[in-house]
């Protein structure tokens, strides 16, 4: 036995090892989906410091402290929260983690005498444990802070809330609707953190359930502001507050930057997104601010409501006075009695063709065609269901130019 390397120096030695097989399990197991956006640094950054804990703390006594193991199991679920792990897979990434440790000291536990290799199993196991309750701990505390913050903005908006409901008064009951449900979660679930943290139990004994609780107070109160926050900007486009800062930009840097934003959702669909231009100006004189809301809003329908294909942005000058740009996709298009539709508030014109994972307010395309309209332009549509969609801006090359014909 004394020939026997112990057992922290084991894991010492093998912590490199132990790191390149449980990254390759964790990258191959579909239930951790989070993985899928993280470098190989992000998703190893906080096991090493881990790894050195538990080899530190193994080969003492169960009565022995494990508070060298509480720093680092913290910042991993500090860390995991802040990468959008959910907490299920986070369990998961223990468990390849148990299992990874295991497969790569087996051949050194069978040196250890037949008695001590149970204790050496279940000794990993208390440490394994002990570290994923302290990174639940940490996860949930990070979720916490969350939380806080949505609060105070949602407290900030609440001002603006009666405004824009007495601008707004015909949809009322459909925006009052919309708000019940996350409304609900986040005064009921509100009300649970709280009694818990005046109790003070809000750590790992909280549980899968109600850590799941914490996920559907942010997810409904985030769907809250948006609804909100999408109705006072069309609140302002309807009274015409909306105040338009005019200079000279450049137009193809603006339509690749927007394009750029939602590569990575296209190409996880294998949707091809590319951008043509035909005589375009380069420089235009208008909102630069209003006019990339206005393309982020349509070229982010293309991507929701497209499935296979293509998504082609394409931009040139019509006259000399006005140029164009068009979003084109190969989706599931819009029939003809929807098009009629399309463009107003809370617009329904793609229910028919099935609800779809993040879709918006409906007021989307409303504040579009209110922006475009301020912008001096004008939109135009032209789809058949299961054909796609063209989205066409058509704009002045300068808005002062525009704004003085109009006079």
């Amino acid at each position: 036995m004394s020939n026997v390397p112990k057992l922290r120096e084991i894991i010492r030695n093998k912590s490199d090892l132990i790191m390149e097989k449980w990254m390759e399990a964790v990258r191959k197991d579909r239930r951790i989906e989070s993985t899928a956006q993280l470098s190989d640094t992000a998703l190893g950054n906080s096991l090493p410091e881990l790894l050195k804990a538990l080899a530190e703390i193994l080969d003492k006594s169960e009565e022995e402290s494990v508070e060298d193991l509480i720093e680092p199991s913290l910042t991993h679920g500090i860390l995991r929260a802040k990468q959008g792990y959910n907490p299920a897979e986070i369990a998961q990434e223990y468990c390849l983690l148990r299992q990874t440790i295991f497969t790569v000291l087996e051949a050194d536990i069978v040196e250890y005498p037949s008695l001590r290799i149970p204790q050496i199993y279940r000794q990993v196991d208390r440490v394994l444990d002990e570290a994923l309750s302290q990174c639940f701990n940490g996860y949930v505390e990070e979720r916490i802070e969350d939380f806080k913050y949505l609060q105070n903005q949602l407290t900030l908006t609440n001002a603006e809330l009666n405004r824009l409901l007495d601008a707004s008064k015909e949809h009322f009951s459909y925006l009052a609707h919309e708000l019940k449900a996350p409304l609900t979660a986040v005064i009921g679930y509100s009300e649970l953190l709280h009694r818990l943290q005046e109790e003070g139990k809000v750590n790992v004994q909280l549980g899968s359930k109600n850590i799941n609780g914490i996920e559907q107070v942010l997810e409904g109160g985030r769907h809250l502001l948006h609804i909100i926050n999408d109705a006072l900007e069309l609140s302002s486009a309807q009274a015409s507050n909306i105040e338009l800062n005019i200079d000279a930009i450049n137009l193809p840097s603006l339509v690749k930057k927007v394009v750029e934003l939602f590569e990575p959702q296209a190409q996880r669909k294998n949707i091809r997104l590319r951008i043509n231009s035909d005589r375009a100006p380069t420089q235009i004189y208008t909102d630069a601010l209003r006019l990339r809301q206005i393309l982020t809003n349509i070229i982010s329908n293309a991507v929701r409501y497209t499935d296979t294909g293509s998504i082609e942005i394409t931009y040139n000058r019509e006259s000399d006075s006005r140029f164009s740009i068009s979003v084109t996709d190969t989706g599931i298009g819009i029939s003809v009695e929807d098009q009629e539709k399309i463009f107003e508030p809370f617009s329904t014109a793609f229910v028919n063709q099935g609800r779809r994972q993040g879709e918006g307010t409906g007021l989307g395309l409303a504040i579009t065609s209110r922006l475009v309209t301020l912008l001096q332009g004008e939109i135009r549509l032209i789809s058949h269901p299961g054909d796609g969609s063209t989205f066409t801006l058509i704009l002045p090359v300068s808005y002062y130019e525009a704004k003085k014909q109009e006079n």
